[in-house]
Parts: C-alpha cells; structure tokens; sequence
C-alpha cells in the first residue's frame, strides 16, 4: 500500500471513530478536531480580535448586549439540565463584547465568546431583537458547526489529494478538468449546503433558546424581514451562497415558532 494511501485509510478509520451526538440536533456529527484544542485556539484569537477593534464599554448598548446574552446562556444551560446533558457546557468561557462597526453582524466563537457590532443594532431594534440575533449565534457554538466546519474542510482536503492520485497517470489537460470539477462540485454540492444547514440548524436551536429566556420568538421573524428589507433583495442564488435566502429563513422561522413556544412552555414561559 503507498503512503498516501496509507494516510487517507487512516484519516477514514479516524472519521468514522470521531463522530459525537449533539444534544441540540440529536445528531452525529463529525468532531475530528476536539474542543479540548479547538477552545484555546478560539479563546486566543477572539482575545487577539479584541485588541484590534474598539470595543464599546459601559454603555446602555453594550449592557444590553451582556444581559441579553446572559439569559440565552442561562437558557442553554436550564435546557439541556433538563434533558440530561448539564455537563455538556464545561469549557465554555462565556464573554459579550459590543464593537463598534458598521458591519451588520455578529458572532459567537466556539466556546461561547460573543461580539455584536454596532451596525447590527438598528436591525436588532430592542432587547427581543438582539436576543433573535444572540439565540442564533450561540446556536453555532453549541452545535458545534465550528468544529464540524474544520472536520469538513480536512475531509475534502484529504478527497482532494485521493483525486488527484486517481488521476496521477492521466494527461495534464485531463487532470485540470478533473480537479476544478472536483473543486466546484465539492463546493456547490458538499460544503455550501453544509453551511446552509448549520445556518438553519442555528435558527432552530436559536429560537428555542430566545423563547426560554422570556423573549418571544415572533421578533426573530421581525428581524429577518427588517434584514431582507436592508438587503433589497440583492443577494447570490441559494445554491451559491453560505446561507438561505432571507425568504427561506422568514418561512422556516414561521413555521418553527409552535415548536418554540411549546418547549418554551415546558419551563413556565408562555406568550400571549
């Protein structure tokens, strides 16, 4: 057996030994990389990113920003006592920073580091808002897409290099076309619909979480319709982009809404 093929049997027997069962989804995913080394890394960029931007302190916007978080942890955590995995968060290093950016966006790293940019706020509109938008990003981080994203980004590398050695003996033209072949169906057909399902995964779990902290999740809808008026609709097709289309996401929103007031309602929290 050569080397490469040696490498690439012992990177399958790795995958198919590292999968883990998400507790949010209820399915395996891939964790090659464990967040035992993924949370140090991602703990010292975001510290890194902080120095690099100006972070709004002591300000109303930037409390709500804690204080909203804050509840969506605590409904992550009051969830998943209940469901029997309350150890699930140890390692996480929870931390919300506003900065001030014109972006619209925000994120949570793995790990549970947290920034909004101020550009998102008018988007967000109120305390409901903001916590559509944290739910969400949160989400990520407790399905951990992160990881699943970098698990992904090491099989199709390792794909890639099985390809190229199918194709080792063919004419140079040949293996050209073969390699942008593999390079545009790997990521329209795999990689692409694999982040647009994390994105919607996201907004499922997201919703559940706003809900359980008091905030109805109608506002997530809101915020979704305000962001696809910002947009004018000027967006990629769906098949080429990282996420739904605004209208895929207002739709799935919409019809998630009973399934998260309902668990919502399994913790005393009910909307009118």
């Amino acid at each position: 057996m050569s080397y490469k093929k040696y490498t690439i049997g012992l990177f399958v027997a790795a995958f198919a030994l590292s999968c883990a069962k998400n507790p949010f989804t209820g399915k395996s995913t891939m964790a090659l990389v464990p967040n035992s080394q993924i949370f140090p890394m991602a703990f010292q960029q975001y510290n890194q990113f902080l120095t690099e931007n100006k972070v709004v302190k002591n300000t109303a916007e930037a409390k709500k920003i804690e204080t909203v978080g804050t509840k969506i942890k605590v409904a992550a955590e009051r969830w998943l006592t209940a469901n029997g995995h309350a150890d699930y968060l140890t390692g996480y290093n929870w931390e919300y920073n506003l900065v001030d950016s014109k972006d619209v966006n925000a994120w949570c790293m793995p790990g549970g580091k947290i920034v909004f940019y101020t550009g998102i706020l008018p988007i967000c509109k109120d305390d409901a808002g903001i916590a559509a938008v944290m739910g969400h990003e949160v989400a990520h981080a407790l399905a951990n897409h992160g990881q699943q994203r970098m698990s992904a980004g090491m099989v199709q590398q390792v794909v890639q290099v099985g390809t190229a050695v199918a194709v080792a003996n063919q004419d140079a033209q040949t293996q050209q076309l073969v390699m942008q072949a593999y390079g545009i169906g790997s990521q329209v057909g795999v990689m692409l619909p694999f982040s647009r399902k994390h994105e919607s995964e996201a907004d499922m779990i997201g919703l559940t979480l706003m809900a359980i902290a008091g905030y109805n999740p109608e506002n997530a809808v809101a915020v979704w319709q305000r962001m696809s008026a910002l947009s004018g609709g000027q967006a990629p097709p769906e098949i080429l982009s990282t996420h739904p289309s605004n209208q895929t996401r207002i739709d799935n929103l919409t019809s998630l809404l009973p399934q998260a007031k309902a668990e919502a309602a399994k913790f005393g929290v009910t909307f009118k």
